[in-house]
């Protein structure tokens, strides 16, 4: 009937996403990426799915943005009876890597105290945390906070201030990159390790893998800065590049 929500305990795709809280996009996309079955076909563009998977979706969701893991390896963890229940382990797992990951970061300090620890004004710590740059001030400030607080002190300090243009919105640029930088991180430790060792191993490898990664990504850093300024050197040098990397009109 027309307006009804269920058809026996079946939803509409566009139900079925409001009932599990997520977009319909989403739902979409668990389809195209085989963790949900494919719905009971009634029509051409009309498909009808048991109010079971609302708790499936769920489960995913929760898997992604709480745990962390992949959709790759939530769908390789939800073969077989497709309950969730063999999640228990890598669940676990997830769990004790995020209070690891997280074991430094407990302690808080207030905004006047980071600005005091580090020598930022504490105007400017203000405006790194309304970028994004730096924590919420109304949660207080970790000890990564006081890091990159001080980096940018010393950065300042070699005389890159707003004196010679260089302003928050300058750190503030490097923010979306390194998100997206984290989470290829993330996904990455995260699909080679949970689920398919032991807990204890997988934990193990997982603190064993941070540092090294991070030394990886540092010194391919350093590579790819040299590697621009030599572009961009020899690219000038030729006139066919401006500084910026665009072709030179002179």
């Amino acid at each position: 009937m027309e307006g009804s929500l269920t058809v026996g305990e079946e939803l509409k795709i566009s139900e079925l996403a409001a009932e599990a809280g997520v977009p319909v996009a989403t739902v979409r996309h668990y389809l195209r990426e085989g963790l949900l079955p494919e719905g009971k076909k009634t029509s051409r563009n009309m498909a009808y799915y048991p109010r079971e998977l609302v708790e499936r979706i769920q489960l995913i969701k929760r898997l992604q943005e709480e745990r962390f893991m992949p959709l790759k390896v939530i769908g390789e963890l939800l073969q077989g009876d497709g309950d969730g229940a063999e999640l228990g382990e890598p669940v676990d797992v997830a769990d004790r890597v995020l209070e690891l990951a997280t074991a430094d970061e407990r302690e808080r300090i207030t905004l006047e105290q980071l600005s005091d620890r580090s020598g930022v004004p504490a105007e400017v710590v203000r405006r790194l945390a309304d970028l994004g740059v730096l924590g919420s001030g109304g949660e207080g400030f970790t000890a990564s906070d006081v890091r990159i607080a001080e980096a940018i002190a010393r950065f300042r300090a070699g005389g890159y201030d707003e004196s010679v243009g260089f302003t928050v919105h300058d750190a503030a640029n490097f923010v979306a990159p390194l998100e997206d930088l984290a989470r290829r991180e993330i996904d990455m430790l995260s699909e080679k390790l949970v689920g398919r060792f032991e807990p204890e191993r997988a934990l193990e490898m997982f603190e064993a893998g941070v540092e090294p990664l991070r030394s990886l990504i540092d010194a391919m850093h350093s590579k790819l800065l040299v590697r621009e300024l030599q572009r961009r050197r020899t690219g000038s040098a030729e006139g066919g590049e401006d500084d910026n990397g665009r072709p030179d009109a002179r």
